[in-house]
């Protein structure tokens, strides 16, 4: 059995952020990078609201911050947690064939954007297809788009893409929009956006990036719409096995709770990023590495308060 004083479960923005702070307070810590390291950001296709960074990759920001938190001495590891629980005052983790032990622990596993399940779907993610219309709407500055969904995430998406695209298509599933009167009327102000009631996208075409997508009923005499990007506005499923298993208290939504500290209910766990409740709504990398930081620094105090423990 592998022992470490903070166990970081998630390798996005928060675990490598969490694991780098860990590293400046001289606490050991091991990163479990999950099975798509890098989480969503490493997806994404360009990012240009990271301080920093007029323009990066996903990717590379991603490298950039795993490098950071080796070089403050965090380790990285390949696997995933699949199994988790609390003996006396140490966390026991199974990854792989190996068992980790540590003092504190935290969730920041994140949120699976929901798919639209589709063949090519992932084969064009990050190259015309997207999940974060705030993440990335400037970069599709003039061309035809087209929008999934029918709650207010997916109208706020067509709010911000409209500034930014000739045209926007708003595909919705049911014949009403669900969202904030403030967001619909926004939106019924637009006149670069055309909504699509009861119809659906039931197949997407293109090779190196996406070209059109067939839909279930004809617009303007044809299934086929050619479009230059697609967003997919259909929520996201906060990932809650391992707050399950260790009896952390989460939301409705299943988001975890957390304090202004990134604290839950279970005294050393904290939780950080998008699996959190802690910035409402707004899900960025830069709140999931703040609430990192943050929860590093909780973990760094708590194991200062405990020198009882030994694991």
């Amino acid at each position: 059995m592998k022992s470490t004083d903070f166990l970081v479960i998630g390798g996005g923005a928060a675990g490598l952020s969490a694991g780098m702070y860990a590293g400046r307070y001289l606490i050991s810590a091991a990163v479990i990078r999950g099975p798509e390291p890098g989480g969503e950001t490493a997806t994404a296709w360009t990012i240009e609201n990271y301080p920093g960074f007029l323009s990066i990759d996903g990717l590379e920001l991603v490298q950039k911050m795993e490098a950071h938190a080796k070089a403050a001495g965090a380790e990285l590891v390949d696997g995933t947690v699949t199994a988790i629980e609390k003996k006396g005052n140490c966390f026991i983790a199974t990854v792989g064939d190996e068992q980790y032990s540590a003092k504190t622990i935290v969730l920041a596993v994140g949120s699976a954007r929901r798919r639209l399940g589709l063949p090519n779907e992932e084969n064009l993610r990050g190259k015309g297809i997207s999940y974060c219309a705030t993440c990335d709407a400037p970069l599709y500055k003039g061309r035809t788009v087209a929008i999934v969904g029918g709650g207010d995430s997916s109208i706020k998406g067509v709010n911000l893409v409209a500034r930014y695209a000739t045209k926007v298509y708003l595909i919705v599933r049911g014949t009403v929009l669900k969202g904030e009167p403030a967001n619909l009327k926004q939106l019924s102000e637009k006149t670069n956006v055309e909504v699509l009631y009861e119809n659906s996208v039931k197949e997407i075409i293109g090779t190196t990036t996406i070209e059109k997508v067939i839909l279930d009923k004809e617009v303007n005499g044809s299934k086929e719409l050619p479009v230059g990007g697609l967003f997919v506005e259909i929520g996201a499923q906060p990932r809650t096995e391992l707050s399950k298993m260790l009896g952390v208290d989460i939301d409705e939504k299943g988001h975890i709770k957390v304090n202004k500290f990134m604290h839950t209910n279970v005294p050393g766990v904290f939780a950080a990023g998008d699996i959190t409740d802690g910035a409402g709504d707004f899900r960025q990398d830069i709140t999931a590495a703040a609430q990192g930081a943050m929860a590093a620094t909780s973990a760094y105090k708590y194991i200062g308060a405990h020198p009882e423990i030994v694991c």
